[in-house]
C-alpha cells in the first residue's frame, strides 16, 4: 500500500472512530429527554426535580472538559478519548440499575465527566488530521454524528422506554467502551500532538496564554458563543419530550413527534459543512444562530401539530448547524499547543448554560410559565449569541495559525 493511501486509511480510521464516539455522546445526552419525561411518571417527581437530573449532568461535562482538555495537550489526544469513552460508557451501564434519584445523579456525574471531555478532544483529532482547506467541513461532519446519536436516542425513547423501561435504555449507552478497545489497537495520535513534545508548557501556562492578547478576544467571543449556545440547547432539546406533553399530547405520541423532528438534523449538520467552506465559518454561525431564534418563536406559539411539526423541524435543521460550526470554529482560533486547553475551556464555559438551563426551564414549567414566555428566552439568547460573533468574531476560513501544525496527512480527500 502507498504512503498515501496508508494516510487516507489512517484518517477515516480517526474520522470514523471520533464520529463513533460522539454519537454514542449524543445518544446518552439525547436520552435524558426520555428518561426525564419517564421518571417524572415513574417516580412521580416534579418538573423542578426532574430537571437535576439533566443539570447534574451538565456539572460533569462541565468538569470534563476542562480537565480533558488540559490532559490532551499533556499526555496525548487519543489516551484520553479512550479515557472518557470508558468512562462514560461504564457509568451509563450502572446507571440502570439505580434505585434511587440519589444514586442515579452520582452516576450521572461520572457520566458527565466523560462526555464533556470527549466532543472537545474528538473534534481536536479530527482538525489536526485532517487538510487545512477542509478542515472545518470536516469538523462539522464529525458533528453530524451527533444527529444519529441524538435520532437513536429518540427512536431508544420511542420504541424501547414504553416497552422496557427507561433502565434497558441506559443499558444500551454501555455499548461505547467496545469502542475504546478498537481505538487503542488502530487509531494513531496526532502527528500534531507529537511534534509538541519538546515543546509543550506547563498546564498553567497554557491556561494564562489564553488571555494572552493573541488570544483574548477570541477566548471572550467562544467563551460567550458556547455558553449561550449551550443554554439554549440543553433548556429546549432536554425538555422537548416533556413540553410536547404540556402541550397536550400523551407521552407515546410526544416520543413520536421528537422522532419525526429528530430527523431535519442530518441535513443541518450537512448544509453547514457545505456552507462553512463556502461563505465562511463566522457568517454561518450568524445565519443560522438567526434562523433558530425565528423557529423557536414559532415553536413556542405553535397551536397545531401542522405548526409543531414544521417550527421543530427547523430548529432541528438550523441547530446542528450551529454545534458543529462551533466546533471547527473554536479550534481554527487556537494554534496547535493551547488548541484542546482553548477548546475545551470554552465547551467548559458552555457547560455552565447546560447546568442553569435544565433546572431554569423546569423552575419555570412548575411556576406556570407559559411556553410561549420560555421560547421568547431561548430567542433572546440566540440573538444575543449571533451579536457576540458579529462584533468579537473574526473569520478563521483558509486560516492557520500555526505554519507547523500539519503535513495534511490526506491530500487526496479535498473533497466531501
Amino acid at each position: 500500500m502507498s504512503d498515501n493511501n496508508t494516510k487516507t486509511v489512517s484518517f477515516r480510521k480517526v474520522f470514523l472512530v471520533s464520529g463513533t464516539s460522539f454519537m454514542f455522546d449524543a445518544m446518552d445526552v439525547g436520552i435524558i429527554g426520555f428518561l426525564t419525561a419517564a421518571l417524572i411518571q415513574d417516580w412521580n417527581m416534579t418538573h423542578a426535580t426532574a430537571g437535576w437530573i439533566g443539570t447534574i449532568n451538565a456539572i460533569g461535562m462541565f468538569f470534563g472538559a476542562i480537565i480533558a482538555g488540559v490532559l490532551a495537550d499533556r499526555i496525548g489526544r487519543m489516551k484520553v478519548l479512550t479515557i472518557t469513552i470508558i468512562m462514560f460508557s461504564i457509568s451509563s451501564g450502572l446507571s440502570a440499575l439505580s434505585t434511587s434519584l440519589a444514586i442515579l445523579l452520582v452516576l450521572r456525574f461520572f457520566m458527565g465527566l466523560g462526555l464533556g471531555g470527549e466532543g472537545p478532544v474528538a473534534a481536536t483529532i479530527v482538525a489536526e488530521h485532517a487538510p487545512s482547506k477542509t478542515r472545518g467541513r470536516w469538523v462539522v461532519l464529525l458533528e453530524s454524528f451527533w444527529a444519529v446519536g441524538w435520532l437513536l436516542a429518540a427512536i431508544i425513547g420511542y420504541f424501547v422506554i414504553p416497552n422496557w423501561g427507561w433502565r434497558a435504555a441506559l443499558l444500551i449507552g454501555a455499548i461505547p467502551a467496545f469502542i475504546a478497545i478498537y481505538i487503542r489497537r488502530g487509531v494513531p495520535e496526532s502527528a500534531t500532538f507529537n511534534k509538541m513534545d519538546k515543546e509543550r508548557t506547563s498546564v498553567w501556562g497554557n491556561l494564562k496564554t489564553l488571555w494572552t492578547p493573541k488570544y483574548a478576544r477570541a477566548t471572550t467571543m467562544t467563551w460567550i458563543l458556547w455558553l449561550l449556545t449551550m443554554f439554549t440547547y440543553y433548556g429546549m432539546f432536554l425538555w422537548f419530550p416533556s413540553i410536547l406533553v404540556l402541550k397536550g399530547f400523551d407521552l407515546i405520541r410526544s416520543f413520536g413527534y421528537v422522532l419525526i423532528m429528530t430527523l431535519a438534523q442530518l441535513p443541518g449538520f450537512f448544509s453547514a459543512a457545505w456552507l462553512i467552506e463556502k461563505i465562511g465559518r463566522k457568517f454561518v454561525l450568524i445565519g443560522y444562530l438567526i434562523c433558530v431564534a425565528i423557529s423557536s418563536l414559532f415553536f413556542g406559539n405553535a397551536e397545531t401539530v401542522t405548526a409543531l411539526l414544521a417550527s421543530g423541524l427547523a430548529l432541528n435543521f438550523f441547530f446542528p448547524g450551529v454545534t458543529g460550526t462551533i466546533y471547527a470554529y473554536a479550534t481554527e482560533n487556537y494554534a496547535a499547543e493551547v488548541r484542546a486547553t482553548g477548546s475545551g475551556m470554552a465547551n467548559a464555559l458552555g457547560r455552565i448554560g447546560s447546568i442553569i438551563a435544565p433546572v431554569v426551564v423546569g423552575g419555570m414549567m412548575t411556576a406556570g410559565f407559559q411556553i410561549e414566555t420560555i421560547f421568547i428566552l431561548f430567542f433572546s439568547t440566540c440573538i444575543l449569541a449571533a451579536l457576540n460573533v458579529l462584533l468579537l468574531g473574526k473569520e478563521t476560513r483558509g486560516q492557520t495559525e500555526e505554519t507547523e501544525i500539519l503535513e495534511n496527512p490526506i491530500e487526496k480527500v479535498s473533497s466531501i
